[in-house]
């Protein structure tokens, strides 16, 4: 293995560096096809092979039970804001959201173009916390409720489902957008009406949009989607072609699965949990010790995959990102949204990254304090 630098990037995201060389080896002949996955019909028996044992593999490694199907579409879980609801409304065309940040008043603003929207709880105008559930109301005739289930952004992050029934809405799915912690550590999705998000966090790079959906929601409950959706993005027809209505994003789907890999050859989704709240024990440990850093974010509600904190005074930043970057810390900087600094640790971060980081902070309090 080469010494890389640790990029803390929240997205695209840093990758195993074992499946950064298995997909150079493997780049001009896949398993003696004589191609690179780049070049494969996506229909041909070589290609299909490989797109069967990632869709096993996900499955398995997710626990997905056999009521809900996975769908690997394009677009992100940016467009997925506005497919949520143009395939999930019913007649009442009422939805309900729960904001914790950014990303929950993007989804906020993009489903009020097509529904009744009514924001159930929110944790504004900070977002430094998730609602309590007693405060929650849902509304017990809502197509759906939404939740971001880790704010990429501000750090927070649930660390506990809400219970339908408990929140008077027993009938109501519920909705998780999961782009930043899928796969961090076991969670049962058998509750969810829908998980959805982008592959470039935990689960490969960018391109492709997964999609764990309870097939009774779309097939029985809301049987077609809104007359404007294009057919494209109907998760009907998503569903019925085995996620190749039109071509699928082929490569990014080589690159999931050799990261699915990587997961189960280290213990799956239980070790990835151990994994990273030991990365975030350590880094939040350095946090709490410290007098001249700053986490603001409740500690019940901090996330394990993204960890904002500031510094001080506003003079110190570009010395502190120089520093960093001289060491081999890259991408610190903080969302323009929130400013100060962030730390994305990923799965693919390795504890080592995380000891560096902390060891910089330190290092730099001193000479700063």
């Amino acid at each position: 293995m080469t010494t890389r630098p640790y990029n803390f990037a929240a997205g695209p995201a840093t990758l195993p560096e074992p499946v950064l060389q298995r997909a150079a080896d493997e780049m001009l002949n896949w398993h003696a096809s004589g191609m690179s996955v780049m070049e494969m019909t996506h229909r041909g028996a070589v290609y299909l092979g490989l797109f069967e044992k990632v869709m096993s593999d996900f499955r398995r490694l997710l626990g997905v039970p056999d009521t809900h199907r996975i769908l690997f579409m394009q677009g992100g879980a940016t467009a997925q804001n506005a497919l949520v609801p143009m395939n999930l409304l019913d007649a009442g065309r009422k939805a309900d959201y729960v904001n914790t940040g950014h990303w929950s008043t993007k989804s906020i603003r993009e489903a009020g173009r097509y529904a009744d929207v009514h924001t159930a709880a929110s944790s504004g105008p900070q977002f430094l916390d998730i609602p309590p559930f007693s405060s929650w109301s849902v509304r017990p005739d809502a197509a759906y409720l939404h939740i971001c289930g880790n704010e990429t952004i501000g750090g927070v992050e649930y660390h506990q489902w809400p219970d339908m029934a408990s929140l008077g809405a027993p009938n109501v799915p519920l909705v998780v957008d999961m782009s930043s912690h899928i796969l961090s550590r076991p969670i049962d999705v058998s509750t969810f009406g829908l998980a959805y998000g982008g592959a470039q966090k935990n689960l490969g790079i960018a391109g492709l949009t997964f999609l764990i959906i309870d097939q009774r929601l779309i097939l029985e409950r809301v049987p077609s989607a809104l007359p404007d959706c294009p057919s494209v993005f109907d998760y009907r027809q998503v569903l019925a072609n085995d996620s190749m209505f039109n071509t699928p994003p082929t490569y990014a789907i080589y690159l999931t699965g050799l990261v699915l890999e990587w997961i189960d050859a280290l213990g799956g989704a239980a070790a990835m949990g151990e994994r990273n709240a030991r990365k975030a024990a350590l880094l939040y440990g350095a946090l709490d010790a410290s007098s001249f850093y700053q986490t603001r974010v409740a500690p019940q509600a901090r996330s394990w995959m993204n960890v904002p904190f500031h510094l001080p005074d506003e003079r110190l930043y570009e010395s502190f990102l120089q520093g960093a970057v001289a060491r081999g810390l890259l991408n610190l900087k903080g969302h323009k949204a929130v400013g100060g600094l962030r730390a994305s640790i990923y799965n693919a971060m390795p504890i080592e990254g995380v000891q560096a980081l902390v060891d910089w902070m330190t290092t730099f309090e001193k000479e700063h304090a």
